[in-house]
């Protein structure tokens, strides 16, 4: 197994998802590796947690990284994430995103969970992806 791929796919994946001009209508340059501190916009996509599992066999080194996106908003509904989460699926399905190390086998939607916080203030909807990804 290797985990040295996991940087090169979030690179990857955070530039893509910061240059698509249908994503950016939505959310302008809201797209984070992690909320900004301070003041944090309306409505804004973060890459989230992920889990890597071994995918090696006798000729190459591999891993599934299982990772979440998320859309988050302090709108009164769903719709607006809705939107914007798939804009970030579009992003994600159009094409592999080229890696600085290692190739990316495939890439698919996994899951969504949309739900409100607690206090009822803020939707988020958090989506899984999975690629598979080869160290050759």
């Amino acid at each position: 197994m290797t985990y040295a791929l996991s940087v090169a796919l979030q690179k990857a994946v955070y530039a893509a998802l910061s240059a698509d001009a249908a994503l950016q209508a939505l959310v302008g340059t809201a797209v984070f590796d992690a909320p900004p501190a301070g003041s944090i916009p309306a409505l804004y996509v973060s890459l989230g947690p992920e889990r890597a599992r071994e995918r090696s066999d006798r000729t190459v080194q591999g891993a599934r990284h299982d990772f979440v996106i998320s859309v988050v908003t302090d709108a009164g509904g769903f719709q607006e994430a809705k939107a914007v989460a798939g804009a970030v699926s579009d992003v994600l399905a159009s094409a592999l995103p080229a890696l600085d190390r290692g190739r990316v086998v495939t890439l698919n939607f996994v899951k969504a969970r949309a739900r409100r916080d607690e206090a009822g203030q803020q939707r988020r909807i958090d989506m899984t992806f999975r690629a598979l990804l080869d160290d050759d």
